[in-house]
């Protein structure tokens, strides 16, 4: 029950993220899929913590700054991306597009932990907490690189691998020898495997014990021309953060 309290609670936030406006309680009842008298319970309990307020006589509910605050509060404190952002930012500066910076989590999935936006307005769009599949993400390439064979074909072999495309890698051996390929070049890309008209180059970082990547990402229009350049800013920066402990 309380493991079915926090989803809920969750898809309240994820709820209010996507709509951007005050919700009655029977429309949070609808999009949350749940029943109204459970939505109730849900929403004094968050309005009594000062996490919802009601905007006026029956025009519904909306959340208060103090998620925000917390969530603030959260980011300054995280012990990797607090020491990545300043050369994240950098690379976004540099190459006007957007920059990723994620792990591999238990399941072997790429999960983003922070996300950099481009400033054009044809960009590539991501969210941090976004999971991606390993094989056909030049991140989850990257990371791929730092496990050995054994593991990362353990891993590869888990389940299907998905094919989004022609281009998409979709055998343990086309994989190995695209990653071997990659490292000799000096970057791991996705260009147009998961999503046809977006591409991507990485590269892996040591952080604190750990292995993360850090990726530039657009419209494959602007980054397959430049991955040999962008290639090089991500390696003096990943080189950078591993020379200073991160």
């Amino acid at each position: 029950m309380s493991v079915k309290t926090a989803l809920r609670v969750i898809e309240i936030i994820e709820i209010y993220a996507r709509e951007k406006r005050p919700l009655s309680l029977s429309e949070l009842a609808r999009l949350s899929d749940v029943p109204v008298s459970s939505c109730l319970a849900l929403i004094r309990t968050l309005t009594d913590l000062g996490y919802l307020y009601e905007t006026g006589r029956r025009q519904g509910y909306y959340p208060t700054s103090r998620l925000l605050a917390m969530a603030q509060a959260i980011a300054r404190a995280d012990p990797v991306l607090d020491r990545a952002y300043p050369r994240l930012a950098q690379l976004r500066e540099a190459t006007q597009e957007t920059v990723v910076i994620a792990k591999l989590d238990a399941e072997g999935r790429v999960v983003y932990l922070d996300v950099l936006d481009s400033p054009h307005t044809i960009r590539y769009v991501a969210m941090a907490g976004e999971f991606r599949e390993a094989h056909a993400n030049s991140l989850g390439k990257a990371l791929l690189s730092t496990l050995t064979e054994e593991r990362r074909r353990a891993l590869l072999s888990r389940r299907p691998l998905t094919r989004y495309n022609d281009r998409t890698l979709v055998s343990v051996d086309a994989i190995e020898d695209e990653l071997a390929r990659s490292r000799t070049r000096g970057w791991f890309a996705n260009i147009g495997e998961s999503i046809a008209d977006v591409g991507a180059v990485a590269w892996p970082v040591a952080l604190s014990g750990e292995h993360y990547a850090i990726s530039i990402g657009g419209p494959v229009q602007r980054i397959e021309p430049r991955q040999q350049e962008y290639a090089a800013l991500l390696r003096e920066a990943c080189a950078a953060l591993e020379q200073r402990g991160g």
